[in-house]
């Protein structure tokens, strides 16, 4: 198997609407395809073998992104939530930046998403695949109806928190070292939101829940338990990362982890800095895979929206991971596994299709 651009990686989470939206919105849709800054774009996807994977819509908090980036180069720390946002606030966000997802289709830059099958398709015809997705339900209302309609629009997986508090639930805070266990879980609400995204298929991502919450949605659940980025608690004792028991219980529910690439939630140490080599994204791999099992771990980069490994910097250097999973000993099928098999196992069993 050549490893420069294949297996191709589809990807559980990336803040590519994000940068668009803050670089002038739909009017820099059209920079993805030509090539623009950041991490992922389609000549960088091009270049690394990135298929595509889950774009996030995310409401930013008017918050100092780079006073909370040189906090967490500490070596402990406990950044402060930001503010709930209200609906009425978020609404406009949601929408600005899921038009920039709609009008990434119409300029024929990828294909948003509604089966595995549209996936596969996708991936091997070489188009950019995408999953609507929403990080933190900010711009869903206690009555569901912005729900329906951003289903009917293509939305297929949603975080009910990033972090922030929201109607729904409690995240955690970007704390190190403490385990997620910080607050209450879901309210009722949010336990009303997790069974209407089941009856509908769309799947809830773990990410930023803390443990609480975890574990409310493992009881209220029916589908499989899904972190789209997320890392080892026994490697990293991060807030953000995940317990080993935490682990059982996404495997016992046929679930699964996207390793995230943020160095913060990489490194022993939890600090942001980015001299991490791919050997330590490896440990992360093998404890997930020896705790999962090989079917339920892929990728979930963060891309656009964290300090990555200098290796990796852009999309355009996955090949390096390839080589360096096949040189730890990993064997073709596994690494087909964890750059898109595993994703496209777990969303047909949550989707139903």
């Amino acid at each position: 198997m050549a490893f420069e651009t294949t297996p191709t990686v589809f990807d559980g989470h990336n803040d590519v609407l994000l940068k668009l939206y803050r670089a002038g919105g739909l009017a820099a849709a059209e920079s993805f395809i030509s090539g623009c800054e950041g991490a992922i774009d389609l000549p960088k996807s091009q270049a690394g073998g990135f298929g595509g994977g889950f774009f996030a819509v995310y409401v930013p908090s008017p918050t100092d992104r780079a006073l909370k980036f040189d906090e967490m180069t500490k070596p402990r720390y406990d950044m402060p939530l930001p503010d709930p946002i209200a609906w009425k606030d978020a609404i406009e966000v949601v929408m600005a930046q899921s038009a920039i997802l709609f009008e990434m289709e119409k300029l024929g830059a990828l294909k948003i998403c509604r089966s595995a099958a549209d996936i596969r398709a996708c991936l091997e015809e070489g188009k950019m695949a995408a999953i609507f997705h929403i990080e933190g339900a900010e711009g869903i209302d206690p009555d569901f109806h912005t729900l329906e309609v951003l289903y009917q629009a293509g939305l297929r997986s949603l975080g009910p928190v990033w972090s922030r508090s929201t109607i729904f639930g409690h995240g955690v805070p970007f704390r190190y070292p403490s385990t997620g266990d910080t607050g209450p879980g879901l309210t009722e609400d949010g336990k009303r939101l997790v069974k209407a995204c089941n009856e509908m298929g769309i799947m809830i991502d773990l990410s930023h829940l803390n443990e609480a919450g975890f574990w409310d949605v493992a009881k209220l659940s029916d589908a499989p338990l899904v972190a789209t980025h997320s890392n080892a608690y026994a490697i990293c004792p991060h807030s953000r990362n995940l317990t080993d028991d935490q682990l059982a219980a996404i495997r016992d529910s046929d679930g699964m982890v996207g390793l995230n690439f943020a160095v913060a939630f990489l490194r022993e140490d939890g600090r942001m800095i980015p001299d991490v080599p791919l050997e330590q994204m490896l440990r992360h791999l093998d404890h997930l895979i020896t705790h999962l099992g090989e079917d339920r771990v892929g990728m979930g980069s963060d891309y656009d929206g964290a300090v990555v490994p200098p290796d990796l910097t852009t999309c355009a250097g996955l090949p390096k991971l390839r080589q360096a999973m096949a040189q730890h000993g990993y064997g073709d099928a596994l690494i087909a596994k964890l750059c898109h098999e595993n994703w496209l196992r777990v969303l047909k069993k949550t989707w139903g299709q």
